[in-house]
């Protein structure tokens, strides 16, 4: 492995990895591919693994953390603890900017601090681990990367999604429902990129993005909520 940076995120976590290049793999963004025949796949196979990886772990430590707490409260603070931008920080913090490797092109255009890029890199990493080492090699990360977050995202109401959040902002003060419009998408259709505008009362606030309608919506609606609340 040549990557200090990758080394010494192993050093940190403790890792002693079997198969180093699949955990190099784990940093392949699909745009890498274009420059390099080092690799033959992308991360993207292990980044479907590693989200089912992360979704089981931590669900069982939510569970078992919080008995009296019911499924859909269990269920929105997992969300609030796996969204992209939880796991982006948990990236950035581990270095992962300087690991991931991607096109001169995509890297231009700010791809190493692109959050979405970031968390789809610690998910793959997961599914790497998992695939090397085993699940309770990726229950150690998530234990002291990611669940010290719980109690923050609980005690601060994080577990409430932004639209919803957002909606109830909306009608105390301003007596309205928020709207979301389309103001443009672009890319593939196996990686598009939608951006979308909250209107309140035909007044434009921020817009969001991500992948899907949905996801920009919810994107919009955060960032609206600090646009609104810290005005």
């Amino acid at each position: 492995m040549t990557n200090s940076s990758l080394t010494a995120l192993l050093t940190t976590l403790n890792l002693s990895p079997k198969n180093h290049h699949l955990i190099e793999n784990a940093f392949v963004h699909r745009s890498y591919l274009n420059e390099s025949t080092n690799f033959k796949e992308s991360n993207e196979r292990l980044e479907y693994l590693g989200d089912a990886v992360l979704e089981l772990i931590t669900s069982d430590y939510l569970y078992k953390s919080y008995p009296d707490y019911q499924e859909g409260m269990l269920t929105n603070i997992r969300a609030a603890l796996v969204r992209t931008e939880s796991l982006a920080e948990i990236a950035e913090t581990l270095n992962f900017p300087k690991i991931i490797l991607m096109s001169k092109g995509e890297a231009a255009t700010g791809g190493q601090t692109n959050k979405s890029i970031l968390a789809d890199a610690f998910e793959a990493f997961l599914g790497a681990i998992y695939l090397d080492l085993g699940l309770e090699s990726v229950a150690e990360i998530l234990k002291s990367e990611l669940f010290p977050k719980a109690e923050k995202v609980i005690t601060g109401g994080l577990y409430k999604d932004n639209k919803s959040f957002l909606q109830e902002v909306s009608q105390a003060r301003f007596k309205a429902t928020p709207q979301y419009n389309l103001i443009s998408e672009a890319g593939p259709d196996h990686d598009k990129e939608f951006v979308m505008q909250v209107v309140i009362n035909n007044q434009s606030y921020n817009k969001g993005t991500g992948k899907s309608k949905q996801a920009a919506q919810e994107d919009a609606a955060k960032n609206t909520l600090e646009q609104i609340l810290h005005s």
